[in-house]
C-alpha cells in the first residue's frame, strides 16, 4: 500500500535533509496525528506542492504535530510539456468532477473558461469562492493520487482571452486541442508538441458543446479540433480521457 501524502506549504521542505527531523503541524499535522493515528515507524510522505517529495517515517506524536525522521528528499522533474485542461464551467458541479479526475489522471494546471453557452456565471465574489473551491478540488485529488505537484488554477477567461492564450501557445510550439464530436482527427493521432517547455492545452465546452462561432475563434487561434472517439462524453469525463491518453502518447506513463 502506497503512503499517505501530507501538503506543506511550497519552500517548506527545503531546510529538510535526510537523515534529519521534520515537524508536520497545522491542520495536515493534526490530520495525521489525530485523525488518521499515525504511529511510530509508519511511513508518511510529505510534499510541498511544487514537485518536492519528503519521505519520512514518525518518530513521534505530540501536541506540536507529528515528527518525522527524514528518509530522503525526492525532487520530481518538471514535465517537458505541459498538460492545461480548459475546462468550461458547467452545472451542477460536472466542472469539478472534471478536474478532480484530471488531477488525478495528471494535468498541470486547469484554467476554468467562461464559454458562451456555460450556465454557471463567475463574476464578482461568486469567481473568488468558486476558484477557491476549485483550489480546494485539485488539492485534495493531488493528495489522494499521492502527487508532488499541485495543478495551477487559473482565474476564469473568457472566449477572447482564451483565443489569445491558444495564439500564445501555438507560437511558443504548444498546441491547443478542442474537444469535438464532429471533429475528423483524433485526440491519439493529432501531433503534440516537440519542444521543452510548452503547453497542450486541453478544451473542454460545456453540457450544451461549443458553438460553431466560438470553436471558429478558437480555430483561428491556431487550435484544432479533435475528437475522442465514437461515442460522446459528458463534460465531466472529456477532459480526463483526453488527458489520460495524451499523458500516455507523452510517456509518462510508460
Amino acid at each position: 500500500m502506497s503512503a499517505p501524502v501530507f501538503l506543506a506549504e511550497p519552500g517548506t521542505l527545503d531546510a529538510a535533509v535526510a537523515g534529519g527531523t521534520y515537524l508536520l503541524d497545522g491542520a495536515e499535522g493534526r490530520h495525521a496525528g489525530v485523525v488518521q493515528r499515525r504511529g511510530p515507524g509508519e511511513r508518511v510522505d510529505v510534499v510541498d506542492g511544487q514537485g518536492v517529495r519528503l519521505v519520512g517515517t514518525v518518530a513521534s506524536v505530540g501536541g506540536e504535530g507529528v515528527l518525522l525522521d527524514v528518509v530522503e528528499l525526492v525532487v520530481e522533474p518538471t514535465p517537458d510539456v505541459a498538460l492545461v485542461l480548459v475546462q468550461a464551467l458547467a452545472k451542477g458541479d460536472r466542472d469539478e468532477m472534471a478536474i478532480e479526475a484530471a488531477t488525478e489522471v495528471g494535468a498541470d494546471a486547469v484554467v476554468p473558461w467562461q464559454a458562451e453557452r456555460s450556465i454557471v456565471v463567475w463574476r464578482g465574489d461568486r469567481a473568488a469562492k468558486s476558484r477557491a473551491r476549485w483550489l480546494g478540488t485539485v488539492k485534495a485529488a493531488a493528495k489522494q493520487a499521492r502527487r508532488a505537484r499541485v495543478p495551477d488554477v487559473g482565474t476564469a477567461v473568457d472566449t477572447r482571452a482564451l483565443a489569445e492564450r491558444v495564439r500564445t501557445v501555438v507560437a511558443g510550439g504548444g498546441v491547443a486541442l478542442v474537444m469535438h464530436e464532429e471533429a475528423a482527427v483524433p485526440v491519439a493521432e493529432v501531433a503534440l508538441p516537440e519542444v521543452a517547455g510548452t503547453e497542450c492545452l486541453v478544451v473542454v465546452g460545456p453540457e450544451g458543446g461549443i458553438g460553431d462561432a466560438e470553436l471558429a475563434r478558437l480555430t483561428d487561434a491556431g487550435a484544432r479540433a479533435v475528437r475522442l472517439g465514437p461515442h460522446v462524453l459528458r463534460t465531466s469525463t472529456a477532459g480526463p480521457v483526453a488527458l489520460a491518453i495524451l499523458a500516455q502518447r507523452l510517456g509518462r506513463w510508460s
